[in-house]
């Protein structure tokens, strides 16, 4: 029994000795745990709401509060005029758009009746499903209460739905965009590590890497048939999603396409980061798929809306990039918008290829270690 305790001995302390060994099996689950169990949900929270109030009368402000009081929604702003509306969905600015008619109060006293309107952005079709009814149960329960407190028990507060961008509710609209982000991360970055490391294994990259060629033009050729890979993935998808699946492009099809070239960079240089941080094959899928793939997932607004995730996870969504590349592509793609409202995922992304490329060169090895 002695040399069987000797060899399970001498294998803890290699896995003990391997940091990256000890993360994967004990800090991995721990970390997944947490990530599903707060962001899978189907429940939509911190819901932003604008309303347009133009009667500003007992009833709609009884109404308002009702709403702003409820833990799902927070009223951030009213709005004057109906041309409002559409810069704030265009501009993300709001979830829920609620707009009074006018002498709401007086119509409901004097014909036990009273309309307003619910507007929200059906890019997301679950999303805005739940929006709506969650607005909906809110004024049902508060008619229900004036029904109670009055002598008239009929009275109707009828909501009319309005869905932006996406009125059929059809669930392409929401994951095509994420699934193209899916497919360009892991094209471009697992195989790229995986290419780099192999050749490393082989011991074909000191061969390559000693020969007249320059270091960064070896490093650089590797990526180009990935490059070119997704470009035609790229080309399928989008022919896929408009003649296939019925989603049109109703933006700028070239602003598309360039966005899309930056997510790729951005794709290809994190492939090259973790080749410098792993030496195996193995290692490189697997860091490819738990670094990459599950937070594409999760955390990029893909399945699961950002904003109902806890504040720790909104934070850590910033820095994965596929974030940014889809709701640029859903402001580009389906609610047809131009260059100037997706500008901030455009500097994010090309600040996101200097950042990675300049760590990945400054870790390659160059030489035999």
């Amino acid at each position: 029994m002695k040399p069987f305790f000797a060899c399970v001995k001498k294998e803890f302390y290699h896995i003990i000795r391997d940091v990256r060994t000890v993360l994967i099996l004990l800090v991995m689950p721990v970390a997944q745990i947490i990530i599903f169990g707060f962001a899978i949900s189907t429940e939509v929270r911190n819901i932003r709401v604008a309303v347009g109030d133009p009667s500003n009368d007992a009833s709609t402000q009884r109404l308002i509060n009702e709403i702003d009081a409820n833990p799902y929604f927070d009223i951030t702003r009213t709005i004057d005029n109906p041309k409002q509306i559409d810069n704030l969905f265009r501009r993300d600015e709001t979830d829920l758009v609620i707009v009074f008619e006018e002498n709401f109060n007086e119509n409901l006293l004097r014909t036990g009746e009273a309309s307003l309107q619910l507007i929200t952005d059906a890019t997301e079709p679950n999303k805005a499903t739940a929006v709506t009814s969650y607005a909906a149960n809110v004024i049902k329960s508060y008619r229900n209460g004036i029904n109670k407190g009055t002598a008239r028990a009929n009275m109707q507060i009828s909501p009319e739905i309005k869905l932006l961008y996406n009125p059929q509710q059809k669930s392409a609209y929401n994951f095509v965009p994420g699934v193209m982000g899916l497919i360009l991360m892991l094209i471009c970055a697992m195989m790229t590590s995986i290419s780099i490391v192999r050749e490393r294994e082989l011991g074909t990259m000191e061969v390559l890497l000693a020969s007249p060629i320059k270091p960064i033009s070896v490093i650089l050729a590797k990526t180009v048939p990935y490059l070119t890979l997704s470009i035609v993935n790229l080309a399928t998808l989008l022919l896929l999603s408009v003649f296939v699946l019925d989603v049109p492009v109703a933006g700028s099809l070239g602003l598309l396409s360039v966005l899309s070239l930056l997510f790729i960079f951005v794709a290809l240089s994190l492939g090259l980061l973790i080749s410098t941080i792993v030496n195996s094959q193995p290692a490189a899928m697997l860091v490819s798929g738990m670094v990459l793939m599950m937070p594409v997932m999760l955390l990029s607004g893909m399945i699961f809306p950002i904003e109902s995730m806890p504040l720790l996870l909104q934070w850590i969504s910033n820095i994965i990039p596929a974030r940014w590349f889809i709701a640029a592509v859903k402001k580009i793609m389906i609610e047809g918008l131009g260059f100037t409202y997706v500008l901030k995922e455009t500097a994010v992304l090309v600040s996101m290829i200097a950042v990675i490329m300049l760590i990945s060169l400054k870790n390659f090895k160059y030489r035999l270690q």
